[in-house]
């Protein structure tokens, strides 16, 4: 709006008016949308539909996982169906402010960037980049892995965390080994080739508690820690409060852990 010319034009009042006419566009851009949800009977959760064990598909199709069971949960202590909706997770801000998803929640980590465009849940499941080994290994701690060999996903989070640990690669018997997939890494530890892998904590437990987490074993220390948190618009302080609150319960009630047990290792 040019301030100027709608003085000249319009005089004072008409620029009050439609001063006034923008703030309110402004406002209702902005404000709580609970009460649409209620109107709906839904809210939409966008999500990446290929993360397990947090989101993705079974074999048949369906959607299922661990951050999938809680929505669902979370949603009937709120009184409102969880409709998933699967986007482009590089544009997972831009679909929540553009009013097409109401949550981000598919193992989405708080961080300072992030929240400076979302408002975010109570953190809700904590996730390190781990080392894991077989049960039978001698290695109990990184200084265990001096002298011998360490495999990772190649250009993955792990692979970041490990060489940002510049004098503990230089410990090791050899250059750190990569492989295209977890699975890959997961298969070469069990055949003794490696004698540790580092992974997202998240993934391992899964494929742990799929493989039989009886065979490994998950090192105390770790290459960093993160939180998972459920991402929505910072105007919408209804919808934070009941997920809040319904997070909340689950953990006094026992529900989370049953939902956890279901799709993690817990050794």
């Amino acid at each position: 709006m040019n301030l100027s010319k709608k003085l000249i034009v319009a005089g004072f009042a008409t620029l009050t008016l439609a001063l006034a006419g923008c703030s309110q566009t402004k406002d209702e851009a902005g404000s709580d949308t609970w009460s649409d949800m209620e109107t709906k009977g839904e809210v939409v959760m966008g999500l990446d539909d290929t993360f397990a064990p947090m989101g993705f598909r079974d074999s048949s199709g369906n959607l299922v996982g661990f951050d999938v069971d809680l929505a669902n949960e979370v949603g009937s202590r709120i009184g409102l169906k969880i409709k998933f909706q699967p986007i482009d997770w590089s544009l997972k801000e831009t679909e929540l402010q553009a009013g097409n998803i109401d949550l981000i929640w598919n193992g989405y980590t708080i961080t300072p960037a992030r929240e400076e465009k979302v408002a975010f849940s109570k953190p809700y499941l904590e996730n390190s980049q781990i080392i894991v080994t077989m049960a039978d290994s001698p290695v109990n701690s990184k200084a265990d892995l001096a002298g011998k060999s360490l495999a990772v996903q190649k250009e993955s989070s792990a692979y970041e965390a490990v060489m940002n640990s510049a004098d503990f690669v230089d410990t090791l018997g050899q250059d750190l080994i990569q492989f295209d997939t977890n699975n890959e890494a997961f298969m070469d530890l069990e055949a003794k080739r490696v004698d540790a892998i580092v992974v997202d904590e998240v993934l391992a437990r899964y494929y742990m508690k799929l493989r039989g987490e009886e065979k490994y074993k998950v090192l105390s220390d770790n290459f960093g820690d993160e939180l998972y948190g459920i991402g929505m618009r910072k105007s919408d302080v209804t919808l934070l409060e009941k997920v809040n609150k319904a997070m909340d319960d689950m953990r006094a009630d026992g529900k989370y852990d049953e939902i956890y047990a279901k799709w993690f290792a817990t050794n």
